[in-house]
């Protein structure tokens, strides 16, 4: 490809509302462009980059022993039904109706699509285990999209669905799936975590996300690991050890006493003189709809998607401040943020933090403003607890729960999950196949996805310097630019082309910059969108020599023409 024909337009700023490095250096270096909120174009050389992600995933499924398909993008609403998600999963399901009025959302998933071709297909235990894939656009209606492509409501996704005999069965799907994982995110030039996660909306009995860690903000999770024994989580599955520290308030009896304006945590502690693990804190929530009282010690926080799980709910938030106050109206009190606590609201779910257990002579709110009480015992002042909930969120320093040793904690972008989904579609939909008996048995059932256009962005996230962008070789869009410094210099221009031919007859993607362009500019798009290596020629060709530098290095070899052909060819296959 000439330079001067392809498809690009590079941009020294970076777009208005680009936050993280990748969505500005894709924005900026031509790969993308804004559609609409969430929704971009994927430009020449952006598709060149998915399309190789695409074929690495498609090799590794296709050894794996898995089959190809295509789903529909467009899914009707009754299947939803049949899984029983229609109602439950959320504005992030696009509906719509079509002229029928028939109702049909955009798959952001396709369980229940996958599902209705395998009661259909697959009949007896003879077909099992069985693995089908499709890399399709999905869609879902984020409400914030950020991020560019790492957070989009339009994205391409490799998704598999395993289905097996039985629990034994699926286990080995799994692992099939988890080591396909790991060769496939090498290929693409990252290393990747498997850690435990949520499983979210897809439901099912274990998951876990493959997180490229990077020092950068634009990881959506906190991944929690230990460098001991290779225990790792998100943050919403954390699970952790922590040091001991004081939870006996020391009040010898139990009495309310004044605490004005103590609105925070850190006031109440000064105020009474106390650390904050002595101290109750008490938040409502709104789970699907309803109020949730959440009971933590003050030193700790609530993790959202724990307090989730636990309320056996789908949806979170915080309550706002004129919620709080409808529900204290209705319970007889007149208590603001700050001054809730659990006496009086009995008939709301209780969700309480195993950080309570121990805590003795502690100090709680009674719902009403600026007076505590101090000296408060479980089952004594508080209602009674039945059970208790890791529902805290791990904090970088707390032990391993496997080893014992210090947790750290990096940022992490999701670039893939999997699932052991087990009969959570297939017994609902009925999706059965026959026995050796000729009984009919719910498939056993995984859930395997990868986010092509994340994993582009991941890698950007991950490889990139303040010139630009740095692919791995693999998956770069092309792999060598030749540039000739002066297109008038006809020696200049002829070795070039000479170059690049020999490049293409060799199968190494390559691109001419044939510009009338400075210099300074050619070089800087070339490292703007990142060629792994580039061959100079300028005055030293007078004496016979070229430049060959490598990208992610910035080692410059100078060659004569031939040798910097071989020595480039050598290098692509060796990183390929």
């Amino acid at each position: 490809m000439k330079m001067s024909k392809l498809f690009v337009q590079t941009l020294r700023e970076d777009p208005a509302d680009a936050d993280v490095i990748s969505h500005k250096l894709l924005s900026r270096a031509g790969y993308i462009r804004k559609l609409t909120s969430g929704v971009y174009n994927y430009l020449p050389l952006m598709w060149r980059v998915l399309k190789k992600i695409e074929n690495i995933v498609r090799e590794e499924m296709d050894s794996s022993g898995a089959q190809e398909l295509l789903l529909p993008f467009l899914q009707p609403k009754e299947l939803w039904e049949e899984s029983g998600r229609w109602e439950v999963y959320g504005k992030e399901l696009m509906r719509l109706q079509d002229r029928h009025n028939r109702e049909m959302c955009l798959g952001p998933t396709a369980e229940e699509v996958i599902t209705f071709v395998a009661r259909n297909g697959l009949k007896s235990y003879k077909q099992l285990p069985c693995n089908l894939y499709q890399i399709q656009t999905k869609f879902r209606d984020e409400v914030r999209p950020r991020f560019g492509l790492l957070r989009g409501r339009e994205f391409i996704m490799k998704d598999a669905y395993s289905f097996d005999t039985d629990e034994e069965g699926l286990d080995k799907s799994y692992k099939i799936m988890a080591d396909a994982y790991t060769r496939i995110f090498e290929r693409c030039g990252l290393e990747t975590r498997a850690v435990q996660s949520d499983t979210g909306a897809i439901g099912g009995k274990l998951s876990h996300e493959y997180m490229v860690l990077t020092t950068t903000d634009s990881g959506e999770d906190d991944v929690f690991f230990c460098d001991d024994c290779g225990y790792a989580a998100n943050s919403n599955h954390t699970v952790s050890v922590l040091p001991e520290t004081q939870t006996d308030g020391g009040f010898t009896e139990t009495k309310i006493v004044d605490t004005p304006q103590t609105t925070t945590i850190e006031k109440l502690c000064e105020c009474l003189n106390i650390p904050a693990s002595v101290i109750l804190k008490c938040v409502v929530y709104i789970v699907d709809k309803k109020p949730v009282l959440a009971m933590i010690r003050a030193d700790k926080q609530v993790e959202e998607t724990k307090l989730m799980n636990a309320a056996g709910g789908n949806d979170v938030r915080i309550a706002s401040e004129a919620e709080i106050e409808e529900l204290m109206q209705q319970h007889g009190f007149n208590a603001s943020k700050g001054f809730i606590g659990p006496k009086g609201l009995e008939d709301l779910t209780i969700i309480a933090d195993n950080t309570v257990k121990d805590m003795k002579n502690f100090v709680a709110a009674v719902n009403k403003n600026d007076v505590h009480m101090v000296g408060a015992n479980l089952d004594v002042d508080i209602p009674h607890i039945e059970k208790y909930y890791d529902i805290r969120l791990a904090e970088a320093g707390e032990f391993c729960p496997q080893c014992g040793k210090p947790l750290k904690v990096t940022r992490g972008i999701e670039v893939g999950n999997i699932f052991k989904l087990g009969t959570k579609y297939s017994k609902p939909m009925n999706a059965v196949y026959l026995d050796k008996n000729g009984k009919a048995v719910p498939f056993e059932m995984g859930c395997y996805g990868i986010g092509i256009t994340r994993t582009a962005a991941a890698a950007v996230e991950r490889w990139h310097d303040e010139h630009g962008i740095i692919w791995p070789v693999a998956i770069a869009p092309y792999h060598v630019t030749v540039v000739p410094l002066n297109d008038k210099d006809e020696l200049q221009m002829n070795t070039a082309k000479s170059i690049y031919v020999k490049l293409l007859k060799a199968g190494i993607e390559a691109v001419l910059d044939d510009r009338s362009e400075r210099a300074g500019v050619k070089f800087k798009d070339a490292d703007l969108i990142g060629f792994p290596y580039r061959i100079t020629v300028g005055k030293t060709i007078t004496d016979g020599n070229v430049e060959l530098k490598t990208r992610k290095t910035g080692e410059v070899e100078t060659l004569n023409p031939d040798n910097a052909v071989s020595r480039v060819i050598e290098l692509i296959k060796e990183a390929i």
